[in-house]
């Protein structure tokens, strides 16, 4: 007999049966508002708390937590959620009324230690923020829960599943047209509206009055901010005049990010934009490619420096359109420059184009982040294998070069060493200010094709080691998990414990689906590594993140649609299949991925990621049909996902590639865990 057939407990007594929308249209509505909100908190909340930038998935975290617990309060209350729209509205609120932004210091660097922030201290808005995104996310959670009974175990899954892809195209669709927040929020409470459907005056006062707030409060920040929405980040932007000279100020989520200045300017006021082009003893400049082009003003710097083409590569389209429109030297309205909007290190992983001069031109993740040591921004573009691409397309007599704000010696010496490495000799390293560590690194395709003023004292025994695609974390000095992030998560556990009981009750409900928690902390870091490696094959654009995701979700629902349909192997048999997936992918790396044409390229990581992804969902699917309480169940499977977000910093100690050996060992305890019952069906 197949899952399909087995029967379901009586559906749940609480549920609105007089509903507009029956149960299966009001369960996709309800998931795709559950996963359009997930991302619009994710975004939004980011944009206006520069100390986001510093804990990457900290909104994921709450989210995942505030959703199991939606799920787990399935059948304790009849009432309908109307805590999640107030406590969105107050949300809203709060951040608006204090946000974090930066503070430009004199020389426009930033530190963790010393950030000039407005607003309200981490150890203050972090909590709000985490527990505010837990209560929002437990409304829709609690919805889409109490449909799970009124359906067949596996059919709501399926309904659940088709629901969160529409959410995330909706998402991807308002990302692709820059739409701002006022969007969201409307509809936000377009979902609130339909799925809660007051029936008195009292509930459509109570609906309505957070939703004209949320509303109301993001129109507001939309017309007075003038801000750009792009896919990554939300742009404000100035146009000043610094004694004659037209200069535009650009912010990205409250943090100083670039000046558009002519180039005649710029080179007059920082030595350092006119250092590669001394340093490189050819002096050809028939082709230089530029990544982290921006609004401009190393591409006109190029140009005034002679180049015949340039390759300007930038990831941000709304930064580009900015400089296409603003910048006093109209760079990009030059027909010597070809422009490309994508990920630099993925641009030099597809082009075969060769060039005189390669610039690393202040990208972006530098400008964004602290250099302290405390740091697990991800960043493909500074590991030693992303400089060996860049020095293999060098034209013979080429220079490669990288400027910026470097924050810390250690840092430049890092880079320095990575270089050295990559290219097989000792760069030049010009310090140009000892104030932030301002400074340029220069290689050569050989020593001869260099010319130092000063040649770099080499790396000392202090000096951390290059960074990896395994382990791209730039900014993390020693191979550890910082404390802030120890005491960080230390304490969302903590306050999930606690949560939990309060909510669900006694643990002891919960007991008999320790495996399908195990699977859930499994299956995260299934997903981060998944997300990390094709963020490295394909790019770190937000359309790659987009269609990652999305194809996730179609994994686990082909999972569970053949599980469905088809009388698939037992689960001890699935577990080998699994276990298999996960080897296949420990043994294929992705250095050998990347050597691959991109469309073989393309096969391959879609195989080796998704066969382990497919295999583990088709052992939750059997297991969660047999469950005698579909939305525990799935309420546990949640929370464990909330703890794979936690394990996932293991990759700091580890790298991405040893996370799989983690998620074998939990998915071999989740087999440990597994009812007699289901393992002898």
């Amino acid at each position: 007999m197949t899952a399909a057939a087995e029967t379901t407990p009586p559906p749940y007594p609480d549920a609105p049966s007089t509903h507009w929308l029956s149960t299966r249209p009001r369960l996709i509505v309800a998931s795709a508002f559950m996963l359009f909100l997930e991302l619009a908190l994710i975004r939004w909340t980011g944009s206006n708390i520069v100390h986001l930038s510093y804990f990457t998935n900290f909104v994921l975290l709450g989210s995942f937590l505030g959703i199991g617990l939606g799920f787990l309060r399935v059948g304790r209350t009849a009432r309908q959620p109307y805590y999640s729209p107030i406590t969105l509205a107050v949300l809203v609120l709060v951040i608006l009324f204090f946000p974090v932004t930066v503070d430009r210091q004199t020389e426009g660097v930033l530190y963790w230690t010393s950030l000039g922030t407005s607003g309200p201290p981490p150890w203050l808005i972090l909590p709000v923020i985490f527990v505010a995104a837990a209560v929002v996310l437990m409304g829709p959670a609690e919805l889409v829960g109490r449909c799970f009974p009124e359906l067949d175990r596996l059919e709501a899954y399926r309904y659940d599943l088709v629901g969160s892809l529409t959410g995330i195209a909706l998402f991807t669709a308002l990302s692709f047209l820059s739409a701002p927040p006022v969007v969201w929020g409307t509809i936000a409470a377009a979902a609130y509206l339909v799925l809660l459907w007051p029936r008195t005056a009292l509930g459509r006062l109570v609906l309505a009055v957070p939703a004209l707030v949320v509303v109301g409060a993001l129109a507001v920040e939309t017309l007075t901010a003038g801000a750009l929405w792009s896919p990554y980040y939300k742009v404000t932007y100035k146009r000043l005049d610094y004694g004659g000279v037209p200069v535009m100020d650009i912010q990205v989520n409250g943090i100083p990010h670039q000046q558009a200045v002519p180039a005649r300017n710029r080179l007059e006021w920082e030595r350092q934009y006119a250092l590669p082009y001394e340093r490189a003893a050819a002096q050809k400049l028939d082709d230089v490619l530029i990544v982290g082009a921006g609004s401009g003003t190393d591409v006109a710097i190029a140009l005034s420096k002679g180049a015949k083409h340039v390759d300007a590569v930038e990831i941000d389209p709304k930064l580009r359109e900015l400089g296409g429109t603003y910048h006093p030297d109209r760079p990009y309205a030059d027909p010597r420059v070809t422009t490309v909007v994508t990920d630099g290190r993925a641009f030099l992983e597809r082009t075969s184009g060769k060039y005189d001069l390669i610039l690393f031109a202040l990208p972006d993740s530098l400008t964004l982040v602290s250099g302290a040591s405390s740091l697990r921004l991800e960043s493909y573009l500074f590991t030693q294998q992303a400089m060996e691409a860049a020095r293999d397309h060098l034209k013979p007599g080429g220079t490669f070069s990288m400027y910026n704000y470097y924050r810390e010696s250690w840092l430049v010496d890092r880079l320095a060493a990575t270089m050295q490495a990559a290219f097989g000799h000792k760069p030049c390293v010009d310090i140009v200010s000892e104030t932030g560590q301002q400074a340029v690194i220069t290689a050569g395709l050989s020593a001869q094709t260099q010319s130092c003023g000063a040649e770099w004292a080499g790396a000392t025994a202090l000096t951390p080691p290059p960074t990896g695609d395994d382990r791209p974390f730039l900014y993390l000095k020693d191979r550890t998990i910082p404390q802030i992030y120890l005491i960080t998560l230390g304490l969302i556990l903590l306050v999930s414990v606690f949560a939990v009981r309060a909510v669900a009750g006694p643990y002891t409900r919960m007991r008999p689906y320790a495996d399908l928690f195990l699977l859930g902390v499994a299956f995260l870091l299934l997903e981060t590594k998944s997300v990390t490696g094709f963020a490295l094959l394909f790019g770190t654009t937000w359309v790659v993140n987009a269609i990652v995701f999305a194809g996730v979700l179609v994994a686990v629902l082909a999972a569970v649609e053949v599980t469905r349909r088809f009388r698939t192997p037992p689960v001890p048999v699935m577990y080998g299949v699994l276990l298999g997936g996960l080897v296949l992918a420990w043994l294929v790396p992705n250095s050998w991925l990347l050597g691959l044409p991109l469309p073989l390229r393309a096969v391959v990581a879609v195989v080796v990621a998704f066969l382990p992804i497919f295999a583990a969902n088709v052992v939750f699917a059997k297991r969660f049909a047999d469950s005698s309480d579909g939305t525990t169940a799935f309420g546990a499977n949640l929370l464990g996902a909330m703890v794979g977000g936690c394990l996932e910093y293991l990759a700091l100690v580890i790298g991405y590639q040893a996370l799989l050996i983690v998620a074998g060992l939990l998915y071999l305890g989740a087999f440990a865990l597994l009812p007699r019952s289901t393992r002898a069906a």
